[in-house]
């Protein structure tokens, strides 16, 4: 099996840097159905505004302009604009054939955008390219009709399968780790895993697999109601090189959460919060500087690997184990984080 190692070391030297919402990001540029359709897609049958995975092929300068904006604040991990790039979430839009391009498009994207950076900044650090499997619009644990308990609308073969596909076109386009992410039912994970550990063996690589879990509320639960222990002995079987929490809560809201993952773990600990709870409106109201004080003192108690933004060093008066998740990180104190603003 061909192992690319750099990641590890990444890991092994600082606090790593996970981009921002993508999704967040493209809202911002207020586009119209025309935008999502391009000329390729200009007499598509069905609507398609919202459909974020298609403008990497429909608006790929934006795209890619969105990743240098995020490699521009100092991102170390940029994630492919491929959460709903599976058959199953695409059936939506009726784009089920073109996944395995969505993907494979989106990977390049990412790679010229670290290329762009690189040649015009004159920082040549090391940076990856993260193949992202979103959790699709579909969960194999839990019937979506409260009249029909044992009724789902997807099982494990088929969600396997849309996985597979997936993590095909990702590797086709040149990724360095996958992240499972936004896990809101194991079961699903676990045809993710499985789909992307098949995959990789069949292409001959041991590419690094992150797995990232959803808390849905301040219960502290998965939508199937998983605790954050119980979440990470359910896929702990796929040694992932780090195990994560992202979106749904605000910072503040994870860190119990975050520091329970990180007592239980054996591995790294990635987080990705929400800026809060959504208000009455639909918006977010924790500002940039908030999230970075919030996600700061994560790093500071030894809690995390892979974060939002870059930490300080970690004060001489944390745990020996503690300093096991601190490698080395650079003082670099606490920026903004413009990469998440939103």
């Amino acid at each position: 099996m061909q192992k690319n190692p750099a990641f590890a070391d990444l890991l092994a030297h600082k606090i790593a840097i996970l981009d921002g919402a993508m999704g967040t990001m493209i809202q911002r540029h207020r586009l119209s159905e025309e935008h999502f359709r391009g000329t390729r897609f200009a007499d598509h049958r069905r609507d398609l505004k919202g459909n974020n995975d298609l403008l990497v092929l429909t608006q790929p300068k934006l795209i890619k302009g969105i990743h240098l904006s995020f490699l521009n604040v100092g991102a170390d991990i940029i994630e492919t604009n491929t959460f709903n790039s599976t058959s199953i979430s695409q059936s939506d839009y009726g784009l089920e054939s073109i996944v395995r391009e969505l993907n494979t498009a989106a990977a390049v994207l990412a790679r010229e955008a670290i290329a762009d950076y690189r040649s015009s900044s004159g920082d040549h650090s090391p940076k990856f390219v993260a193949g992202v499997l979103g959790p699709t619009n579909r969960t194999a644990s839990v019937s979506p009709d409260v009249n029909d308990p044992g009724f789902r609308n997807t099982d494990f073969e088929t969600l396997r399968a849309a996985y597979y596909e997936a993590t095909t076109g990702l590797i086709a386009g040149g990724v360095d780790l996958l992240l499972i992410e936004t896990v809101f039912d194991t079961l699903n994970a676990k045809a993710a895993i499985f789909a992307a550990r098949a995959c990789l063996a069949a292409h001959g690589l041991d590419l690094p697999l992150m797995v990232s879990g959803t808390i849905t509320d301040r219960s502290g639960r998965t939508l199937t109601g998983q605790t954050t222990e119980a979440f990470w002995n359910s896929v702990r079987h796929a040694e992932p090189i780090a195990i994560g929490l992202n979106c749904a809560l605000g910072a503040k809201d994870l860190r119990q959460y975050v520091e329970e993952l990180s007592r239980v773990a054996d591995t790294h600990v990635s987080v990705h919060p929400n800026a809060g709870l959504p208000n009455e409106f639909g918006e977010y109201d924790e500002s940039a500087a908030y999230m970075a004080e919030i996600v700061g003192d994560f790093a500071a108690s030894g809690l995390v690997n892979i974060v939002l933004a870059a930490a300080a060093a970690p004060p001489p008066s944390i745990s020996a184990r503690s300093r096991l998740r601190w490698p080395i990180c650079r003082r670099v104190g606490l920026p903004t984080l413009r990469a998440v603003a939103a």
